[in-house]
């Protein structure tokens, strides 16, 4: 399927549409739209920046099982249809990090459960507009060394998968946010070292990790190619290296198909 997915007329049959496990589908909606479910999640209906559209970010768990039932109302009803669930083709890797990041020691237990509390509670919020008006970039123009949705193994032993893109970077290689926003998460955490996470608004969060060092703090109004960080090798990390992930109302998606469908759909970029 097309990146774009324009639902301009829903009083005519939605066209086909498919989804794969991490990553997105951006719908372009009328604005007489007024409700959106997908699963079993009520999506918020954002207004785009550049005209009087309603954006709507249709977002696939990694985990995800089986197709979702999309629903979207407008002024000439609603309209219901499933969404098919693709199987994303994701590579494996083995990784060796520090052992007390694959089984960390009874006293980090607390600060983990509370760390993923917190970032838990941030994405759950959703703030209601968007807080940029161009089209996304990414923060590292560099070699990706490890790509989102990898199955992974730490030692030899821990499974889980890549929740966000890895670009090859030096200890102290500038970072600069994918768009306008507010920085909610400034400091270090115990698996993603120095981090920090910025609110886009619209459910739309971006991700960047093990950094060395942090140069914002909470609350600061970013701009778009603003240096916050430096990258690191902080956390539980193989070398040094720059995560950039993005979470779409609470959901880890693949950052690169996000970008790219994103800008294309609201901002007509390809």
């Amino acid at each position: 399927m097309k990146f774009l997915a324009i639902f301009a007329l829903l009083a005519i049959k939605i066209f086909a549409l498919d989804i794969v496990n991490g990553d997105v589908v951006i719908l372009k909606l009328d604005k007489s739209t007024t409700e959106l479910s997908f699963g079993s999640k009520q999506i918020p209906l954002i207004t785009a920046p550049n005209s009087s559209d309603k954006i709507a970010v249709l977002a696939a768990n990694y985990r995800a099982k089986g197709d979702f039932a999309l629903r979207i109302v407008d002024q000439s009803g609603s309209h219901e249809q499933i969404v098919a669930l693709k199987k994303g083709e994701y590579k494996k890797e083995a990784l060796s990090v520090a052992p007390g990041k694959v089984k960390p020691p009874k006293e980090a237990a607390t600060r983990i459960k509370k760390e993923l509390d917190e970032a838990n509670a941030i994405y759950a919020i959703t703030t209601p507009r968007y807080l940029f008006s161009t089209p996304f970039e990414l923060p590292l123009n560099s070699k990706i060394t490890s790509a989102f949705g990898n199955a992974r193994t730490f030692n030899g032993e821990l499974k889980s998968y890549h929740s966000g893109t890895d670009y090859r970077a030096a200890v102290g290689t500038a970072v600069r946010a994918a768009n306008d926003g507010v920085v909610v998460i400034a400091k270090d955490r115990y698996y993603a070292g120095g981090s920090v996470v910025i609110d886009h608004g619209g459910g739309i969060y971006s991700q960047y990790y093990h950094l060395s060092e942090i140069k914002v703090t909470l609350g600061d109004h970013v701009r778009k190619g603003d240096e916050i960080a430096l990258s690191g090798e902080s956390g539980r990390v193989s070398g040094p290296h720059l995560h950039f992930g993005i979470a779409i109302n609470g959901v880890s998606v693949n950052p690169l198909s996000f970008v790219a469908k994103f800008n294309e759909v609201v901002f007509g970029e390809r």
